[in-house]
């Protein structure tokens, strides 16, 4: 798994229907390598409990891998792939997933290569749009509201992807140089408080201050806000967080990003299970 781009509409659904039903997935004896040249939390724990409920077993290479000595990414993953049989790979530098699965001899899952692409994240952030906003992804339009930094979010870069598989309007609402490019998408031009009170998803990140060397005043939630936002509506973030989501806002029955986080074990459970079938 190392693009958004290898997914359909029905290849999503069909994850999320995986997901859902995690239960009755098979146990396995597999061993999983989290090679993480980044920092990570949710991310690393989630595939490492997720491989754990599934029965298989762990390896985790962080800041102890060679690379320190100057290794080359293809070589270490040349390496680990003896290790195990599948490698989740966190880096970066852009396309770095893509030139691993290249060189090694077991599946690659991209866990986030610099300003690129988060596949996985994206799934279960969809899949935390379908638990918590809408049941119908198919028939029902929804707006999407993503804030904070969307130049460097592989998040949103990714999630955007999947939700063009289905009937989106989005709003973008950014500090000034950090938009992107929203040829093609269905956008709606709105403020922060005009957007809040007709979205049904809001998605806001941080400044992503390790891609930039600008400064950027970041764009902020507060109770005050949202007390006229629309009351359905969910709130989500892929963590972690800064001042633009204060924890007075976690007490909202609409935040659902520690939710998100639960979400991520069910839908990375369903991805290594899929992962394990194709090896039989």
């Amino acid at each position: 798994m190392i693009s958004v781009k290898d997914f359909t509409r029905e290849k999503v659904i069909y994850y999320i229907q995986k997901a859902e039903n995690v239960e009755k997935l098979p146990k396995c004896s597999k061993t999983l390598i989290n090679l993480f040249y980044e920092p990570s939390t949710r991310t690393s724990c989630s595939f490492h409990t997720a491989m754990l409920k599934l029965g298989g077993n762990i390896i985790e290479i962080t800041d102890n891998s060679s690379a320190k000595k100057g290794e080359s990414l293809e070589d270490t993953i040349k390496t680990v792939s003896n290790y195990g049989d599948i490698i989740v790979l966190r880096h970066p530098e852009k396309g770095a997933a893509e030139r691993a699965s290249k060189v090694a001899h077991v599946p690659v899952i991209n866990a986030g290569d610099g300003n690129g692409e988060h596949p996985t994240q994206a799934l279960l952030d969809i899949y935390t749009i379908y638990e918590e906003a809408t049941k119908d992804l198919l028939k029902e339009n929804i707006t999407v509201t993503f804030i904070g930094d969307i130049k460097n979010s592989r998040t949103i870069h990714s999630l955007i992807h999947l939700l063009n598989l289905f009937d989106v309007t989005y709003i973008f609402i950014s500090p000034p140089g950090l938009e992107i490019d929203t040829t093609g998408l269905n956008v709606l031009n709105a403020t922060l408080e005009e957007a809040l009170k007709i979205t049904d998803v809001v998605y806001i990140t941080r400044i992503q201050k390790e891609r930039t060397s600008e400064t950027y005043e970041p764009i902020c939630l507060s109770k005050e806000l949202l007390s006229s936002a629309y009351p359905d509506l969910i709130i989500m973030h892929p963590l972690p967080r800064q001042e633009e989501l204060p924890p007075e806002i976690d007490d909202d029955p609409r935040a659902v990003y520690f939710k998100q986080v639960a979400y991520g074990v069910r839908m990375r459970m369903a991805i290594l299970d899929e992962l394990i079938r194709t090896m039989q």
